[in-house]
């Protein structure tokens, strides 16, 4: 089964050469296509994956190849339920984030495509990694396309100033992960994935590598205080960069958190540092949240939107680590993230869809400005309040299950921390129900309304589609939990050396 993993790593590596050498309007279909196959081949590798594996840490789809044994860094790809379900949100997005770009005015020419591709190849090795170098060097090679991406589509004439920002943010936390994966290496047999768990590490040796180490994903998820390059980045890219950054991107971060971190460096948890990282997190959910309520720009209000979700997950993956190395075993933590992620990714990019779309017709992000749309496109309306119920965790969208999981883990470990970070749940209906209530009801230029449009094809084609995931996985999300869960209890045992 090793050819499907590489056919699934290689597929959009080599479209993006085809794209890029392509120089047609046309490349976006072949962009499309691509992205189409990539999609189709990760659900027929879903037809036949063990949802309840009999052993601990199995991969059911594997590659294997010493590429160089003088450092013991090998071709080592894998995939088991914790990254089939990332890749599978990888590759839904992708299609629908690309499709959404095609009625863009001007279009987008064959570079963008090629880049989106690319990102994708990198984002796809990241969720197979089995080696600490390998998974290294393709963190790297997704900041190369959004950086791109972002810098050369954006919005606005200071995006050079913000991306630049970003790229510095992200390329220096990578720097610190480096040394640390580096240093572990030392001390176990090699950069292999299970030799880094392995390694021989002090308790004053795993709190450096657990602060080098989370440097680079709290840079990326972002937590509070490493989150100022996120609002201005996710604000100033174009809608494609957007929601690459938010509904795929961020959850490298949380992935490596429970496949690197956590394994490799658990004691520190125990300690003062499991408490920071705590803290940090439930007050990036109250910032977050409190920020977004006085937003009346439509994308920057999604990105501390994001800020706030993240927040909770970080902090449910904390709870559930350290009651585990106090002795009370459980997975709930990681549990709730997982889901919550996929939750979030299918969510945040269709909020930031329907940000692009209000700006086309009311050719500005400021809700203050917009109004009335809900008139002149019903469809719009309907679609865009299934996607905010799912954003704000009703009970039957997708949202509620994670953040139900998630809060229940922080409640175990801390009932003042678990009041507290589910008020996101309050904060989000206020937020996300002000954006709705002036975008759709309040009193627009009925100058704009009378030429308005309701959605066209590939709109409602991308919203349709994400509001299908919303309520599906809203009543049915018990197969994503069967999913990740003997990877996640292979990871949590892992922990206790």
């Amino acid at each position: 089964m090793s050819y499907l993993l590489l056919t699934l790593l290689l597929l959009p590596v080599v479209g993006s050469l085809l794209v890029f050498a392509w120089k047609s309007p046309a490349s976006k279909f072949l962009a499309l296509g691509i992205a189409l196959a990539e999609m189709f081949l990760t659900f027929f590798m879903l037809s036949s994956f063990d949802f309840k594996p009999t052993v601990d840490g199995v991969l059911q789809y594997e590659i294997n190849y010493p590429w160089a044994t003088f450092i013991k860094s090998n071709l080592h790809f894998g995939i088991d339920g914790l990254s089939m379900l990332l890749l599978l949100l990888t590759n839904i997005l992708s299609v629908l984030i690309i499709l959404s770009s095609f009625n863009q005015k001007p279009g987008y020419r064959n570079t963008y495509y090629g880049l989106m591709l690319l990102m994708q190849f990198g984002l796809i090795g990241v969720f197979t990694a089995y080696d600490g170098l390998l998974f290294y060097l393709f963190w790297e090679i997704t900041l190369i396309p959004i950086w791109l991406i972002a810098g050369i589509w954006g919005q606005e004439s200071k995006k050079i100033h913000f991306t630049t920002k970003f790229f510095v943010y992200t390329f220096v936390g990578s720097l610190f992960m480096l040394l640390g994966l580096i240093y572990v290496y030392t001390k176990s047999a090699s950069f292999e994935l299970t030799d880094l768990y392995n390694a021989d590490l002090n308790s004053m040796e795993q709190t450096v590598i657990f602060w080098f180490i989370f440097f680079a994903f709290a840079v990326k998820l972002p937590i509070f205080p490493f989150h100022s390059w996120q609002p201005d980045t996710y604000t100033y890219s174009p809608t494609q960069g957007s929601m690459l950054l938010s509904g795929i991107m961020l959850k490298m971060a949380v992935y490596g958190l429970l496949r690197y971190l956590l394994p490799i460096a658990p004691e520190p948890v125990l300690g003062i540092s499991g408490q920071i990282v705590l803290v940090l997190a439930i007050i990036g959910v109250v910032h977050g949240a409190l920020i977004a309520i006085i937003q009346n720009d439509s994308k920057r209000l999604v990105a501390y939107s994001s800020l706030s979700h993240v927040g909770l997950m970080t902090a449910g993956i904390i709870a559930s680590a350290i009651l585990t190395m106090e002795g009370t075993f459980t997975i709930s933590g990681g549990e709730g993230a997982m889901v919550q992620a996929f939750a979030h990714g299918i969510n945040v990019v269709g909020l930031f869809y329907c940000c692009d779309i209000l700006y086309k017709r009311f050719k500005t992000r400021d809700i203050r400005q917009m109004g009335g749309m809900a008139r002149v496109a019903p469809k719009f309306a309907t679609l865009f309040m299934v996607i905010l119920l799912g954003a704000i965790a009703l009970p039957a969208t997708n949202g509620f299950v994670g953040e139900f999981i998630l809060i229940k883990s922080i409640f175990d470990y801390s009932v003042i921390a678990a009041v507290i970070g589910g008020t996101t749940m309050i904060f989000s209906s206020v937020y996300l129900f002000r954006f709705y209530g002036k975008a759709m009801f309040g009193e627009g230029d009925e100058s704009i309304l009378s030429s308005a449009s309701d959605l066209s094809g590939v709109e409602f084609s991308v919203l349709a589609s994400l509001v299908v995931f919303v309520i599906l996985l809203g009543l049915f999300p018990q197969p994503i939990i069967e999913m990740v869960h003997e990877p996640l209890k292979f990871i949590y045992s892992s922990m206790v050396k």
